[in-house]
């Protein structure tokens, strides 16, 4: 165990560290050369807040138990942000072009503008954060019990004691992302002292599991031949990374990482809203997947000398704290702890932050409205300004108190991979409707609530209630989809898993209702003018076929057209209706293909 006032006095040190970062961050905002310096590295750095807990924590517990699984959650990353950055690039620019702040605003803007859409999926969000703070509140609480004797302090795990300690790290966090993250009512100005704060842990985090993991290879055993070779004589170590995951979960988890690192509010919020150039793009393109690469480098060395300590008991999640302490080591063990408790505290603040911004603009405000609340309060910009800045920190503490919530519910019977795999199939569930209005223009409105809703409801009824009750998944799921898909026992590999079989299900379900709800009508005015803006014409199919029949544009025709009457000395209407554009219409060429 470490002294309590050690731990404790750390713990505050630190996020007295962070609030001078963060104003430090804002003082230098003020200094534009400064920050053009500096900003494609935090940029770069703050997509890093991906890694949270789950990484830190989980990973390695899910390692001392399948190997290299762990792995899984970060190849849709890395393939997004190098095969997929065209798409991430788009979407940037469509966000930017169009002022959104959120994923709610993106998805919404793409079906019309649609109040009905932005509404659900903020609420999809807010459902699938809760766990996802959940499992943070869960780590940081852990480890502290792990590492001090909390009784003599009047502090506890358990909300029976004088001073609950989830509880004070929640508001803590609260507090922090309310002075950092909502200084401005406009959401499209940048956080430049959150992010800085933000890219300072990403390092932290970073430096903390590579030290954990360089004393575990090179000092606890002598190397990593070493330890793989201890790891292959001992039964446990050996059974880990003996484990073969089945291909259809390396798919499902591949893929709900895909959607993760761009869909989940906080990366959306990081990489969207925080972005200011394609330079910085350009650079994170490179950095970010060396990051996700360097973090976990000691993962699985750090599981199998766990296992091999422990001799597989212990729970593995905290492997990260326990083996250096184990061992003796406490300045090591402190170095782990503020490593994981920065882990923690970086996803809390934005994510708080990111789904406040939803419940604001998406949520209470049009019902304020619609209901005329707003107008007989605020009878200017300023007032209404300091009204949404009131919701979005109230929004912020409503949100940290049901990540609480369902900590105290379920937060303690899961283990910290499984609450993860949860929250990102919750988010899975935005992936057709934005996919599908990124690609298929006849996509509208009515297919976007239906598919997001059902899917939604698929996924409270196999993943989110099972989890209340201390269980990953329904058994339902595996007799249902085993009736519907016969071939999902060898999707799955040897037997049925809940788990894809949950999030497959779901996933049919919103399709397909996408789809169908699409289908039942034509889209409106307003849906096919934001189609327009979000498909660039050379991806619709038809207009490719028509290209490829003829290059002639009406544009071309109209130039033509004109040329010849002034030959022949007739006159004719010119075909640019604006005085001295004629030269750039014929340099530019209209795009409109002939129809």
């Amino acid at each position: 165990m470490l002294p309590g006032w050690v731990l404790f006095g750390s713990t505050i040190g630190y996020l007295g560290l962070l609030f001078a970062v963060a104003w430090f961050g804002d003082r230098k905002a003020r200094a534009p050369e400064a920050i053009e310096r500096s900003r494609p590295l935090v940029y770069a750095l703050s997509l890093a807040i991906y890694c949270t807990s789950w990484t830190y924590f989980g990973g390695v517990g899910l390692a001392a138990e399948r190997g290299w699984e762990f792995l899984g959650i970060y190849i849709g990353p890395m393939l997004m942000f190098t095969l997929g950055l065209p798409l991430i690039r788009r979407i940037i620019v469509i966000a930017k072009r169009e002022r959104l702040t959120s994923i709610a605003d993106f998805i919404a803007a793409r079906y019309g503008k649609n109040p009905v859409v932005a509404m659900i999926v903020a609420l999809v969000a807010l459902a699938g954060a809760v766990p996802y703070i959940a499992l943070q509140l869960k780590a940081v609480s852990a480890s502290v019990a792990a590492l001090v004797d909390t009784s003599g302090y009047a502090i506890g795990l358990d909300s029976h004691q004088l001073i609950d300690l989830p509880l004070i790290v929640s508001l803590s966090l609260a507090l922090f992302a309310v002075i950092f993250g909502t200084r401005h009512a406009d959401a499209t100005e940048h956080q430049n002292g959150l992010m800085v704060a933000i890219a300072t842990e990403s390092v932290v985090k970073l430096i903390a599991i590579g030290t954990v993991g360089v004393t575990v290879a090179f000092f606890l055993f002598d190397g990593p031949a070493d330890l793989f070779a201890a790891a292959g004589r001992h039964a446990e170590a050996a059974a880990a990374l003996a484990y073969q995951t089945p291909p259809g979960r390396w798919i499902t988890l591949t893929a709900l990482s895909a959607f993760a690192i761009v869909m989940l509010p906080r990366q959306f919020h990081v990489t969207v809203v925080e972005n200011r150039s394609h330079g910085e793009l350009k650079l994170a393109a490179i950095f970010f997947p060396l990051y996700l690469i360097a973090i976990n480098l000691f993962v699985l060395p750090i599981a199998l000398g766990g296992v091999i300590l422990f001799n597989g008991a212990g729970d593995a999640d905290l492997y990260v704290l326990t083996v250096p302490l184990q061992s003796g080591l406490k300045a090591i063990t402190l170095i782990a702890f503020i490593g994981g408790f920065s882990a923690a505290t970086a996803m809390v603040i934005v994510a708080s932050v990111a789904l406040a911004i939803m419940i604001s603009n998406d949520i209470v405000l049009p019902v304020l409205l619609r209901r005329n609340l707003v107008g007989a309060r605020s009878d200017t910009t300023e007032d209404l300004g300091r009204l949404v800045l009131m919701v979005r920190r109230g929004s912020i503490f409503g949100v940290m108190l049901l990540g609480y919530l369902y900590y105290r519910a379920a937060g303690a019977s899961n283990d910290l991979a499984s609450i993860g795999l949860i929250a990102f199939a919750a988010i899975g569930q935005m992936a057709p409707a934005m996919l599908g209005g990124l690609f298929w223009r006849r996509a509208n409105a009515r297919g976007a609530i239906a598919g997001i809703t059902s899917g939604f409801m698929v996924w409270t009824w196999l993943l989110f209630i099972p989890s209340l009750g201390g269980t990953d998944t329904s058994p339902d799921a595996g007799l249902i989809l085993d009736a519907i898909l016969p071939s999902s026992k060898f999707f799955s590999g040897h037997g049925s898993d809940p788990f894809i079989n949950s999030v497959l299900l779901s996933l049919i379900v919103n399709t397909a209702c996408f789809v169908i709800g699409s289908l039942s009508r034509n889209a409106k005015l307003i849906e096919r003018q934001q189609a327009a803006v979000y498909i660039p014409q050379s991806e619709n199919p038809r207009l490719l076929m028509r290209s490829w029949r003829t290059g002639l544009t009406v544009g071309d025709l109209k130039t033509v057209t004109a040329a010849i009457s002034a030959r022949s000395g007739c006159s004719a209407p010119s075909p640019i209706s604006r005085p001295g554009a004629a030269n750039r219409s014929i340099r530019a060429r209209w795009r409109t293909p002939i129809s």
